[in-house]
């Protein structure tokens, strides 16, 4: 199965993402922080990171370079409603990263997990 790590501050939102993702097929472990979602990545491989990018103790920016720097085969989607934000080149988010922005469908986040997963 495959496994995502979803790391989203807003308690609604990350139940709510975390169920359509275990229902579309995937393994979600989820946290409310970056600093907490980095240190499981660091116990553990996933197939993707999900995060957003605004969040206390560590941004999503942050955990997506540090979580690329562990595993370069890690696939990283953030979902937010700052897009430009994690599209500035002065930002160091990761390039291959897809952008989600705010507000969304949750069957267009099911199939843009399952493009970046295929790809």
């Amino acid at each position: 199965m495959t496994r995502i790590l979803l790391a989203e501050d807003d308690n609604d939102m990350r139940r709510f993402l975390a169920k359509a993702l275990q229902k579309a097929g995937y393994d979600v472990v989820s946290f409310d922080n970056g600093k907490s979602a980095y240190e499981r990545l660091r116990e553990e491989p996933f197939s993707l990171l999900l995060t957003d990018i605004v969040m206390p103790e560590m941004d999503g920016i942050e955990l997506a370079r540090r979580a690329t720097q562990l595993d370069p085969d890690l696939k990283v989607m953030f979902i937010t409603g700052f897009a430009a934000v994690a599209l500035n080149p002065d930002s160091q988010a990761p390039k291959d990263a897809k952008v989600l922005s705010k507000p969304f469908h949750l069957k267009d986040l099911v199939l843009e997990v399952e493009r970046m997963l295929a790809a």
